[in-house]
């Protein structure tokens, strides 16, 4: 029995961290293996590339397809517009991507669809080549895996959405940033490696990269410094030495874990390995490298759009996770998401968990493993936090997440066990089904071009004023090459009635179930429809019916509206 004495209660904690729960040895085998290499190049390629070719499913995928679409058209790659509209919601490092994939191989979802799949198949790259320098190259090979197969991140980040992009830089910045100070001696190189990928990802969503890096670095430094007193606390033997065998091929460690788990021992395991505390100056080169990359834009759009700044870092980043304006859900909201999206991981971080709590892993996860688990338990609590939630926001937990259960898997029966070769091969057969089958054919039935012949006949002519109220329908403006499909919010229908009196025919694309009954009851006597036509299903009530819902994602009605007699428009300049 060993008796230990601690000053306060986060000093037990740090030793609760560095000398029980995750006091294994350190992995040595970090030499690359073909055989995994070739896997996590060709796996991940077979269930992304393949498969892009899919109807744009709305909103978004239509939005963030059609912005770069018109950036390209315009020759406007500071001011990112939709359908001739300044769109300053998000910075344009996307943008900007997908715009050179268009100029590349041409506009299509197929292109567009490029950017990030790239973006996901470079992360995997990356928890494999990179993290393998902290866990292994075993562990790290199981963790490709893990994140290659894992529903919730390989089929939600492919789409053309932010947070793939986004969660390509967090990955790099944390592996690097992590890299830098692993060791005990700061790495330089290391350093402006993270605060490259932190920069770019500063120009895809703003402030979160550097979030998401920070917090779990400083946390893990605190933790790993570990507490030097010693007294009348008591701890046992079996906590205070870490259990079952030492990891192969490392006999200076296998030494060193068995050695007797005394007072002064305990003390020059505190001491070891601790993590580098880089230098101040360096955090000053890391955000001068951090606005290197983004300054110019930043005071670019700021000269043209001046209302930017405040617009973006104050309502989309301050008071979006403060003082929610959309997308409102319960703290919990995250736990059945990551729970089926980490699939088949999912079971491989229960058991990791239970057998953490209980001590009763026979080799226990090494510190840098525990850097792991607390990144991607940070962007957990992070995320959870905020006013706003949506499903892509959790995706930079996984890359971290995965990270840490592969070296569970390569530290135990789990490593060698026939069983998880299947749960990762058949969650692999299951993801390829969804790409190649089961997203193309839901893509189908809810794009609201599902039926082109239908849509083109009203939107086809570039002459026909087209407006979508009360939302965008911006698959449709990409698919028939339209910039100038005006929305129009439900608060501002007064208006849409004034311009319809200007105009010889105006084609209303109606984007919720109920907007075309609302529209004829506000209807002047003095504006006809004149021809209407609905894409509502009749429903069945199967299984599939339900599933594709009871309208095309986005569009439900189309109308076809003329004045009864015409008001020539206003003089330029006139109210």
């Amino acid at each position: 029995m060993a008796t230990l004495e601690f000053h306060s209660p986060l000093a037990w904690v740090r030793f609760l961290f560095r000398e029980v729960l995750f006091s294994g040895p350190l992995a040595t085998d970090t030499q690359i293996r073909l055989s995994s290499l070739f896997l996590v190049l060709v796996l991940p390629g077979v269930l992304l590339y393949p498969t892009r070719s899919f109807h744009l499913l709305e909103p978004d995928e239509g939005r963030y397809a059609q912005i770069p679409k018109e950036m390209l058209e315009t020759g406007s790659w500071i001011v990112p517009t939709l359908q001739g509209e300044a769109y300053l919601d998000k910075p344009p490092l996307l943008y900007w991507l997908v715009a050179l994939s268009y100029k590349v191989f041409g506009v299509s979802a197929e292109a567009a669809r490029l950017v990030p799949a790239l973006c996901v198949h470079l992360t995997i790259l990356a928890v494999y080549l990179i993290g393998r320098q902290s866990l292994g190259e075993r562990a790290a090979m199981w963790a490709a895996l893990l994140l290659t197969v894992a529903p919730g991140y390989v089929s939600v980040a492919r789409l053309i959405l932010l947070d793939g992009l986004l969660t390509l830089c967090v990955t790099v910045s944390v592996l690097c940033g992590f890299e830098a100070v692993r060791t005990g001696t700061f790495r330089p190189m290391w350093w402006l490696a993270a605060a490259l990928a932190s920069g770019f990802g500063f120009l895809t969503k703003g402030p979160i990269s550097e979030v998401l890096l920070f917090v779990p670095l400083w946390v893990f430094a605190y933790l790993a410094a570990g507490e030097k007193s010693v007294g009348s606390a008591s701890l046992s033997k079996n906590w205070a030495e870490p259990s079952g065998p030492p990891i192969k091929n490392n006999p200076a460690e296998a030494a060193h874990s068995t050695t007797e788990s005394s007072p002064t021992s305990l003390i020059r395991n505190w001491s070891a390995h601790l993590p580098a505390n880089p230098p101040l100056v360096w955090y000053g080169i890391f955000f001068a490298v951090v606005l290197a990359v983004n300054l110019p834009w930043y005071v670019a759009i700021y000269l043209d759009q001046p209302h930017f700044l405040k617009y973006f870092f104050w309502e989309h980043n301050v008071l979006r996770f403060l003082q929610p304006f959309d997308h409102l859900q319960p703290v919990w909201y995250y736990a059945p998401i990551l729970a089926g999206g980490l699939l088949p991981g999912t079971i491989f971080l229960a058991v990791y968990l239970w057998q953490l709590i209980r001590g009763e892993l026979s080799v226990r996860p090494s510190l840098a493993g525990g850097f792991w688990l607390l990144a991607g338990g940070w962007c957990m609590v992070f995320f959870s936090c905020s006013g706003s939630k949506l499903p892509t926001y959790i995706l930079p937990a996984y890359p971290f997440l995965c990270l840490a259960m592969g070296e569970f898997i390569a530290r135990t029966r789990w490593n060698r066990a026939f069983g998880t070769r299947v749960l990762i091969g058949a969650m692999a057969a299951i993801v390829g089904f969804v790409h190649f089958v089961a997203i193309p054919w839901y893509a189908q039935e809810r794009s609201p071009v599902g039926q082109p012949e239908l849509v083109e006949r009203y939107v086809g002519n570039p002459n026909v004023a087209v407006v979508c109220f009360p939302r965008n329908c911006d698959s449709v403006a990409f698919y028939y090459n339209r910039c100038d499909l005006k929305s129009i919010r439900t608060k501002n229908i007064n208006q849409l009635m004034v311009d319809c009196h200007h105009r010889p025919q105006t084609v209303i694309l109606f984007t919720h179930r109920d907007s075309l009954t609302g529209f004829k009851n506000t209807l002047p006597p003095s504006l006809k429809i004149v021809e209407t036509t609905t894409l509502k299903r009749q429903g069945r009530g199967t299984l599939l019916d339900k599933l594709t819902g009871s309208t095309p994602w986005g569009l439900c009605d189309i109308a076809v509206v003329v004045p009864l007699y015409q008001v020539p428009p206003p003089p330029d300049g006139a109210e």
